[in-house]
């Protein structure tokens, strides 16, 4: 069920739509979004851009390395922390070799595959990562090739503005701007935060006893304007709808630590699972998630664990597409 490419045309992908009152499940396209919303509605989404931050590499000793950068850190877009591939594990000082003038020094090994690397390099590294990066698929999209040209566009969603993410928020995918116009139209308000998707995301939760799994924290910044809309909202007793699991938990997660949605940055580290009390969406757009997965599990917490085990085998029996270039789910 796997989706190795995207879908021809973003918004062509096909919508699930879950219904929690009265526990139906409806089907349609994604571009008939609008028919499910109403005037007022708030959807809410993450705004962060994909940097290009896997990296192909040589050691000093020849060997093949793949990179993937995770975060660099503050101030300082020439020292990062990142996940390092290697037949053997590279030595702390040893050094990375990427072209004739680009390399990483080894600088600290943090555990678990990752690494402190500072990069020297001529000019912009931002420019540097455009020339020399790929995008960073996740490893279950398998391919004769890994990379096409046009995963350059589409592993990105048409509103990404702040770079920093090493994964997309591909709950957004869907979305192009003439379909956003026509929400607009509708009456359907929208506003941005930023969450800059890491691994944490993606670390399976291992624990058999769930309630133990430890979320990775992921930076986040919600600006004052978007605070406020959000605000106004929920006091006007008007629906927001978050648009991916990474926006639920950045929204949930304020509101946790303070009690409402307030303006301000962080680090989101809140694991939602069954049983948790949702206090600010009224609604989520998602993609397919991988069993055992931090995503599947928040979706189960909002739409109920019961009405997913419907939802899955309805959408394998149906053909739909799973995980980042796959078909969406609306749960209201």
């Amino acid at each position: 069920m796997i989706a190795a490419f995207p879908s021809e045309d973003r918004a062509a992908a096909r919508l699930m739509v879950v219904d929690r009152r009265r526990g139906e499940i409806f089907h349609g396209a994604f571009s008939s979004l609008g028919e499910f919303l109403r005037p007022g509605d708030l959807l809410v989404f993450n705004d962060t851009k994909v940097l290009p931050a896997r990296l192909r590499g040589k050691k000093e000793s020849g060997g093949s390395v793949e990179v993937l950068l995770l975060e660099h850190f503050p101030g300082r877009d020439s020292l990062w922390i990142a996940l390092v591939d290697a037949a053997r594990k590279p030595q702390v000082g040893g050094r990375i070799f990427f072209d004739s003038r680009v390399y990483a020094q080894v600088i600290g090994d943090l555990g678990k595959g990752r690494y402190g690397l500072r990069f020297i390099h001529p000019g912009d590294f931002m420019e540097v990562l455009e020339r020399l990066g790929e995008p960073p698929l996740p490893p279950y999209i398998h391919r004769t090739r890994p990379i096409a040209p046009l995963d350059w566009e589409r592993y990105q969603t048409v509103y990404a503005s702040n770079p920093g993410a090493m994964a997309a928020p591909t709950a957004g995918f869907h979305f192009t701007q003439n379909l956003l116009n026509e929400l607009e139209a509708k009456g359907v308000e929208r506003v941005f935060l930023t969450l800059h998707v890491g691994p944490g995301t993606f670390q399976p939760v291992r624990d058999r006893v769930v309630e133990r799994h430890r979320m990775e924290g992921e930076r986040y910044l919600l600006r004052p304007e978007a605070a406020e809309k959000i605000d106004r909202a929920q006091k006007e007793g008007r629906r927001v709808i978050a648009v991916g699991s990474t926006t639920t938990r950045a929204l949930e997660g304020i509101a946790q630590k303070k009690g409402r949605v307030e303006a301000g940055d962080g680090l989101a580290r809140l694991f939602i699972y069954p049983g948790y009390p949702f206090c600010v969406i009224d609604g989520l757009i998602t993609n397919f998630h991988l069993p055992g997965s931090t995503p599947l599990i928040l979706v189960a917490a909002f739409a109920g664990l019961d009405l997913m085990r419907r939802a899955y085998p309805e959408a394998v029996r149906l053909g739909y597409r799973f995980y980042s270039y796959g078909d969406a789910m609306l749960i209201l």
